[in-house]
């Protein structure tokens, strides 16, 4: 099977196709780089979405946890990660607080 090239400048992305909007990768992120997004044209009315690419620090935790095999991080020597920031973690927090979306009304800590 051949690897799977990251598309250009992305940390982590996810193929849709395949994922059933579990929400397991949301949960697991500690970045709060992943969040669900409202989508119609999914059984469960939602669908995972990266948004905060910035903020991946690479630790592969949604690439692992996911059962369908639908989420990719990118490789440690093609892309630079962030490091673990209190305003990741605080971003996460909301995230989880909220039923794994980021709530309409966060506003990023600074």
């Amino acid at each position: 099977m051949a690897v799977m090239a990251a598309p250009e400048n992305t940390p982590v992305w996810v193929n849709t196709d395949r994922c059933k909007a579990c929400d397991i990768c949301v949960d697991a992120c500690p970045a709060g780089v992943l969040a669900m997004q409202p989508e119609a044209t999914s059984v469960l009315g939602a669908m995972i979405s990266v948004i905060a690419p910035e903020a991946c620090i690479g630790c592969n935790e949604c690439e692992l946890c996911c059962p369908d095999f639908a989420i990719y991080v990118a490789e440690k020597k093609e892309f630079k990660f962030a490091k673990l920031t209190d305003s990741a973690k605080a971003r996460q927090e909301a995230i989880r607080n909220n039923g794994y979306r980021l709530p309409d009304e966060y506003k990023e800590a600074n």
